[in-house]
């Protein structure tokens, strides 16, 4: 059986992980001095009580170094195993080319391929759920490559951040420019295609920024169908609120719910909410 490995910035839907075998290598999460592991001794809730005690340092993640990735798939793997690893883009995290390195070192010993979402959040759950549903109908692994290949410039996220705060401290955008929309009250809206994230827009309200991002997604997909997708950072309420009115504009299979993981959460911050288009048969 071929396995499916991923990393800590996707955003795996409740019950996928056991349903379509994904496994989830952690990414690192700094406070200061003090290294945490994602999902193992840093569960989500703990995460936001840590960032909402401004005693704390500022959180900031590290990719699985190659070393990380070794002894990741050595414990997890068995030898002559063929592991599918799918990574969050690699124009934004080292994440990708750590685990090519690993897989270059365990060469011989392991059937390691590399593919590089150009994605993140949900996108990188339902290109390992699309890898998955192939093998099980009989696909090969070259076949599923070039599979994924072909569907990867069609997924697309779009977030609308609450506060610009932690794109800010994080790099994401530049001071100034956080600094004037903060000023402003401005709710930027940034997408996630071909592997970089662009902020699109900047709107006054909360209101005006959920409609945007369906005007936005309606102008990328149109009435093509899609899986849809919405993520949030600690606010289920505008998350659900997008999805009720994101069923009225889209052709949707298929709608999944699920939480930004740490990761993303440190980049773009409390209060994000986002919807993820990927295509559908």
């Amino acid at each position: 059986m071929m396995r499916i490995l991923t990393d800590g910035a996707a955003d795996v839907p409740e019950g996928w992980k056991k349903e379509f075998d994904i496994q989830i290598i952690p990414i690192n999460v700094h406070f200061g001095e003090k290294t945490y592991i994602q999902d193992v001794d840093l569960k989500l809730d703990d995460f936001y009580k840590l960032v909402g005690d401004k005693a704390n340092a500022f959180p900031k993640t590290s990719q699985p170094s190659p070393h990380q990735f070794v002894e990741y798939y050595k414990k997890n793997y068995q030898p002559g195993d063929t592991i599918l690893s799918i990574h969050v883009t690699s124009k934004l995290s080292g994440t990708y080319a750590s685990a090519v390195a690993a897989a270059e070192e365990l060469k011989g010993t392991y059937n390691i391929i590399t593919f590089d979402s150009l994605a993140g959040s949900m996108g990188i759950a339902h290109l390992c759920r699309t890898a998955r549903e192939m093998e099980r109908a009989g696909k090969g692994v070259d076949e599923i490559v070039r599979r994924l290949e072909s569907i990867r410039s069609q997924v697309f996220i779009i977030l609308t951040l609450d506060t610009l705060e932690y794109a800010r401290r994080s790099g994401r955008v530049g001071a100034l420019s956080a600094s004037l929309a903060s000023v402003l009250n401005l709710k930027p809206i940034a997408l996630l295609k071909d592997g970089l994230v662009e902020t699109v827009d900047k709107v006054r309200t909360r209101k005006v920024a959920l409609a945007r991002v369906i005007a936005l997604g309606k102008e990328l997909v149109g009435d093509k169908p899609v899986h849809l997708g919405v993520v949030h950072a600690r606010d289920i309420e505008a998350c659900s609120a997008l999805m009720e009115e994101a069923k009225k504009h889209f052709n949707y299979k298929s709608t999944e719910m699920t939480d930004l993981s740490i990761s993303l959460a440190i980049n773009f911050g409390p209060g994000t909410v986002g919807l993820v288009l990927y295509p559908a048969e």
